[in-house]
């Protein structure tokens, strides 16, 4: 079984700013809107002043260098036009990651080390515990007029037992051309309840399509959630798809919703919280970021549980540095192949690949009843979520081996003969996918 978890020292490659008007990510869809947190999916230049867009198969035509400091140019732009449209909510960490604005999150933190914090200027906001997990954190605001960096030094300083980070912001996998946001009508929601649910998905909200076939009960992480958003939906149409449409049901958690500082680290480990509850086996996320300690821990907490999470490794290139939570160990990274098995030119692989699945030349649902092609490493991570959930459908530590290797049956080796860090163990699901 392959779960190994190497890290990687990418060098970044910048291009000049000036070139950045230039650029453009179209999403999933010619007329869906996306959450303003959306990154990378379906990345391409813009040629045309009218309509600007070359496809994303155009990206096999540059080469490696060019891809790469066209990929990392566009993560630099869309984090940068996102914490400039959001600057009352988010702000860096002390890694220069958004994060929500003001709140640093402690984890393994004492009391002693609280009453201190508290001395010293800072003021307890929330002293959460996520249900299901058995996890629990603090979270204080900066001191007015400080940054999330100099503070989060500070309060590691009292706090050394801990682990001080921002709660930082997790973008889908897919791209936006602005905050024509993702909220739409509340009617617009799948519906249903999912008692024997095996798989949960963690993302934006789902609305109905006939493409979804299975029941979907959701719940909201965030301000205003759950409504309805084309990538939730896009992903839950895979997931149905997969499944051919027979399955049990799926757990939606909306962590986006409405709110501008939404799908963050706190409302992802609120949803495995309740997935864990439920017992789902199988989790998929195709959301990308950072590194935060609530995230780990409550990754993890899952994990001991038997959940199996499964995540696409991000689209900002084979330069970028390795995306969470895909990077997590024993997290399944999923990658993307186009109709012909080759890997996406977008996909990354800093981040360790397990497996790989359709995420292009497919279609899904939109929200409005509509079908549209898809993109991205965010479309194929929920195909081999729903197939590993065929060989795991309850959380059981002891057959997760046997499980993943079945899995690993299924597989269709590509690129270099076995295990490679493109590919990983193979192809899933090559047949699964609406095309």
């Amino acid at each position: 079984m392959k779960l190994t978890r190497n890290w990687w020292i990418i060098a970044v490659l910048l291009m000049p700013a000036a070139a950045s008007s230039q650029l453009s990510l179209p999403g999933v869809g010619p007329s869906l809107a996306f959450p303003d947190r959306t990154l990378g999916d379906a990345v391409s230049t813009v040629v045309d002043p009218v309509t600007g867009v070359i496809e994303g198969h155009l990206l096999d035509r540059l080469s490696k260098s060019e891809l790469n400091g066209l990929l990392n140019r566009l993560r630099i732009d869309r984090i940068n036009r996102f914490l400039r449209e959001n600057r009352a909510h988010v702000e860096r960490d002390h890694n220069g990651d958004p994060a929500v604005r003001g709140i640093l999150v402690a984890t393994d933190i004492s009391e002693a080390s609280i009453s201190e914090a508290v001395e010293n200027g800072f003021t307890v906001v929330e002293r959460g515990r996520i249900d299901g997990l058995d996890l629990a954190f603090v979270k204080f605001s900066t001191r007015e007029g400080e940054t999330l960096k100099s503070e989060r030094k500070k309060l590691q300083k009292i706090a050394r037992e801990a682990e001080i980070s921002g709660d930082n912001i997790y973008f889908t996998s897919n791209t936006a051309s602005g905050r024509t946001a993702g909220v739409l009508p509340a009617g617009l929601l799948a519906g249903g309840t999912a008692q024997d649910a095996k798989i949960g998905l963690i993302d934006g909200g789902v609305a109905r399509h006939s493409m979804i076939a299975i029941p979907v009960e959701q719940r909201g992480f965030a301000e205003g959630a759950p409504v309805s958003s084309a990538h939730g939906t896009a992903i839950a149409s895979l997931i149905s798809v997969s499944q051919n449409n027979r399955g049990s049901g799926l757990l939606s958690a909306d962590i986006y919703g409405s709110d501008p500082a939404g799908g963050n680290a706190t409302a992802i480990a609120r949803a495995l919280g309740w997935m864990a509850a439920r017992k789902i086996s199988v989790v998929t996320i195709s959301l990308v970021g950072p590194d935060n300690g609530l995230l780990r821990r409550a990754i993890r907490s899952a994990q001991g549980k038997g959940m199996l999470i499964v995540a696409a490794v991000g689209n900002d290139g084979p330069a970028a540095p390795p995306r969470f939570p895909a990077a997590y160990k024993g997290v399944l990274g999923v990658t993307g192949v186009d109709s012909h098995h080759r890997a996406l030119p977008e996909a990354g692989i800093a981040t360790p690949v397990d497996f790989a699945a359709p995420g292009a030349d497919i279609n899904g649902a939109s929200p409005g009843g509509k079908t549209v092609p898809l993109r991205g490493t965010s479309f194929a991570a929920p195909m081999v979520a729903a197939r590993l959930a065929a060989h795991y459908p309850s959380p059981n530590i002891a057959r997760i081996e046997n499980a993943v290797n079945a899995l690993i049956s299924e597989a269709r080796d590509l690129g270099k003969k076995g295990v490679d860090k493109v590919y990983g163990n193979g192809l899933i699901c090559q047949n699964c996918a609406v095309r």
